[in-house]
């Protein structure tokens, strides 16, 4: 036991974890859950909830939870040996979750136990996790001959493995590159805290002049405000090609991902990824999902079009009747100065009145507010990093929900873009309800030239995005473990995440927070109206960009043939050119560092459209929020009693119809991106 990995505690130790620890604790908890598995295999007499479906949900916990830890740290805080002990463990553990739906012991059990009369009057919870049970297992090959069930170990052990190595592969080749600009000249365009954090940046590396990466708050500003196009371009074209080629290269391990992947789902006796994916979401297949991304398209492409017609004549009444045509690094410059010519509103302009500190502390009183939860931070709590922070969540009885870490800023030793994480799920316990533990990463604008992190408006929504992820873990009250928070289908799980960026845009949420880190002053309501104008500005472009990746998956799970099709590079980026306002580079190659896609076995593989899906489920519950008050407390119980408390236990389209009564129409999202006229009240 001094081993911390061995100890599922409310408070993680990170302090005392080693890359050494790694090895022993998960070959000591697979052992563990091998050995209750067998157990409940073993069980004499009648087969009961106690003595199946109980211990089954709680077969892995322990070592589920440090696999979490152990993940958490390989993407947030890692080292070469946490590395390479994290690469050791990670086969073992695919191998032993790989087989529990091929143990004939457990199997039947499991099947015993559904023909009981005890089974038959379940109540709905407890219900749905035997049937969802049954229905894994047959999944995962439950059903197969003895040779099959071994060709199916094998394909997941190998897609864990390649799916790591891909992940890691973008993490280095994002933190290999680096841009040293000594001429200040070069410059312009950049704001103030965009040419603080280069020159900290330079300094961190023992490096005089202005240091560029390609983490996201120095790639978007140099995309967003740099003059000089060709040093736009020069970081363009290295964010497009991370882990194209030479060492880091993904193009043969992204091609072997597709084909394990297909090979399973044709195992399993799927058409295809795709199909196997989505059987069990709300989509259900990926002909839905397909369908519904093409219904999304017609109804943008029009207004698209459009919007790029108008940037193209803005670049013209600029630089005259001669302007060169537009290319990929162009558009994200000129849209912001048309930003500014058509709004007077420069994103740096917003940036004094969003401290990261103030955001959360508005955010914390906002879900107070809302759903009736008090947040407080626990000082002294040790984390993985110097910058981690440590809260407790607590109802309004004082009750314990959870408690979350958070970790807000890019390192070299940290993989991109922000993310919620899952440590420990409560459950039923002695005392009352055990609470649950999360976390939440970002990479956002750090603190520099003396002054604190001043966050862009899109890092504020990545703020809220976040916590409702952590809403949905902590204000869980599922008792089966397995159906509690976030494990929920996957088109599903981006409702309570997307919701929360509504209050962003909200006048009186954002007097909450917004206020000039220096003096107190609220967002002024000019700027406010300003920021309000620029909701829609562009929109079709953004979905068509959201689109563009959830075509551009789709079409490599359901449609692509490498003998066929040829280079899967050059395959995607054809897809994706209709969906982009400028020609992409002959060596475009995003698809090698799309993380989402391919850096998890499942992950968001055959699974993007949920992004649009959701964003159809929080565009129209939302508009519930708007009639009854945003700060509306009846409301948001009634959100927290159907949607976050309930977790997976039950289908999700009637939690949502639990909540808004109704099944989600899309038309408040087109509404709210300025591509469809608001419906006149009745």
């Amino acid at each position: 036991m001094n081993n911390p990995l061995l100890q599922r505690q409310f408070r993680v130790a990170f302090d005392r974890i080693e890359a050494t620890h790694v090895e022993p604790a998960i070959r000591e908890l697979i052992a563990d859950a091998r050995a209750r598995m067998d157990a409940i295999a073993a069980v004499p007499g009648p087969r009961t909830w106690a003595n199946t479906m109980q211990p089954l949900d709680a077969m892995t916990e322990r070592l589920d939870h440090a696999l979490a830890v152990v993940r958490h740290l390989e993407a947030a805080a890692t080292t070469p040996p946490l590395r390479e002990a994290y690469n050791r463990v990670e086969p073992l553990a695919t191998e032993f979750y790989s087989s529990i739906p091929h143990h004939e012991g457990l199997w039947r059990a499991l099947q015993d136990y559904a023909a009981t009369g005890e089974a038959e009057s379940l109540d709905p919870v407890r219900k749905r996790f035997l049937k969802k049970s049954i229905d894994g297992f047959r999944k995962q090959g439950a059903g197969l001959p003895p040779e099959k069930k071994e060709q199916l170990r094998r394909i997941d052990i190998d897609l864990a493995q390649q799916t790591t190595k891909f992940s890691e592969h973008v993490l280095d080749a994002t933190n290999a590159w680096e841009l040293i600009v000594e001429d200040e000249t070069q410059l312009a365009g950049l704001p103030e805290s965009a040419v603080a954090m280069a020159r900290e940046s330079a300094k961190g590396k023992g490096k005089a002049g202005w240091r560029f990466t390609l983490q996201a708050p120095s790639y978007n500003a140099v995309m967003t405000y740099l003059d000089d196009a060709a040093i736009r371009e020069k970081t363009y074209r290295a964010y497009q090609t991370r882990a194209a080629s030479g060492e880091l290269s993904n193009q043969d391990i992204l091609l072997r991902i597709l084909e394990l992947r297909r090979q399973k789902a044709t195992l399993l006796g799927y058409a295809d990824f795709a199909d196997f994916v989505l059987e069990d979401r709300m989509a259900k297949s990926g002909a839905r999902a397909q369908a519904f991304l093409d219904e999304l398209r017609s109804k943008t492409e029009a207004a698209f079009r459009e919007e790029n017609a108008q940037l193209e004549a803005f670049r013209r009444e600029l630089e005259g009747p001669d302007a060169p045509p537009m290319q990929p690094w162009d558009i994200p410059y000129y849209a912001e100065k048309l930003r500014r010519a058509r709004y007077d509103l420069d994103e740096e302009m917003l940036r004094p009145y969003f401290a990261l500190d103030n955001v959360t502390a508005g955010l914390f009183t906002l879900v107070e507010k809302v759903f009736g939860v008090t947040v407080s931070e626990q000082p002294g709590v040790p984390g993985w990093d110097p910058e981690v922070r440590f809260y407790h969540i607590q109802d309004a009885d004082g009750t314990l929900l959870g408690g979350f870490y958070t970790d807000w800023f890019p390192r070299e030793n940290k993989r991109g873009g922000a993310w919620m994480d899952v440590l420990l799920t409560g459950g039923p316990g002695p005392d009352g309800f055990e609470p649950h533990l999360g976390l939440m990463c970002g990479n956002m604008t750090p603190p520099s030239g003396g002054k604190p992190a001043l966050l862009t408006h899109r890092e504020v929504e990545t703020v809220f995005h976040e916590f409702g992820h952590l809403l949905h873990h902590c204000l869980s009250k599922v008792e089966v473990r397995s159906l509690a928070g976030t494990n929920v289908a996957w088109d599903f799980v981006e409702l309570p995440s997307q919701i929360m960026e509504n209050w962003c845009w909200e006048r009186e949420s954002l007097n909450l927070f917004a206020r000039h880190w220096q003096t107190g002053e609220v967002l002024p309501e000019e700027l406010f109206e300003r920021l309000r104008r620029t909701r829609t500005f562009r929109a079709a472009n953004a979905q068509m960009r959201q689109l563009s990746f959830g075509f551009v998956d789709m079409a490599l799970h359901r449609a692509y043939d490498p003998a066929r099709d040829g280079n899967v590079t050059a395959y995607a980026r054809d897809l994706m050119q209709q969906f982009s306002p400028a020609p992409l580079p002959a060596e475009y190659s995003a698809i090698t560092g799309f993380t989402h896609l391919f850096a998890n076995p499942v992950g968001y593989g055959a699974g993007y459209y949920s992004y649009k899906w959701a964003e159809v489920l929080d565009a129209d519950a939302f508009t519930r929020f708007r009639n009854e008050g945003i700060f509306s407390a009846s409301t948001g119980a009634s959100f927290r009693e159907h949607i976050l408390s309930r977790g997976d236990g039950a289908d999700p389209a009637d939690l949502y119809r639990g909540f808004m009564g109704r099944d989600p129409d899309s038309t408040a999202l087109l509404v709210r991106a300025g591509l469809a006229a608001p419906t006149p009240p009745a």
